[in-house]
């Protein structure tokens, strides 16, 4: 396979459920952490919603095989008229990773915050991430803020 597969991106599908599961419990073990089944099914179902104020994902296929996931969410903000969108959880497959399937996701996300008119795309990641920020530093502005969370 070349350095840089052809990548195709598209919104989840209901036949795609076993291979989502597949990429969000890896992007979750990343983490280290993981969920109960009903998180899971839960999350899927509302990917699939269609419902407005929901959340919506995206798969990426290289030669037809799901490869990588990000999930994303548009919401109200104070700040603007606009909706915002929150990109949630983005992951590759480790061995497709330098192969533009992050950048193809987030540039996804992008476009549809474009056609929903949203005012901007944010999303978080862990400080010692070094690896995707790498890829952020090139697509995104590194912003100043901390997150905190009720304890």
């Amino acid at each position: 396979m070349s350095n840089h597969p052809s990548v195709v991106i598209r919104p989840i599908e209901a036949g795609d459920e076993a291979e989502w599961r597949r990429l969000w419990r890896a992007y979750l073990a990343f983490y280290k952490t993981e969920r109960p089944e009903q998180v899971y099914a839960t999350t899927f179902a509302r990917l699939l919603s269609g419902k407005e104020n929901e959340f919506k994902g995206f798969i990426a296929l290289v030669d037809g095989r799901p490869v990588g996931l990000t999930h994303y969410l548009f919401h109200r903000t104070c700040w603007a008229e606009a909706d915002t969108c929150y990109l949630q959880d983005l992951y590759a497959d480790p061995e497709m990773r330098g192969k533009g399937i992050g950048r193809a996701l987030i540039e996804a996300v992008y476009a549809a915050a474009d056609d929903h008119g949203a005012a901007t795309v944010y999303w978080m990641t862990q400080d010692f991430n070094t690896t995707a920020r790498q890829l952020y530093d090139r697509i995104a502005t590194l912003t100043p803020f901390i997150k905190y969370q009720r304890p």
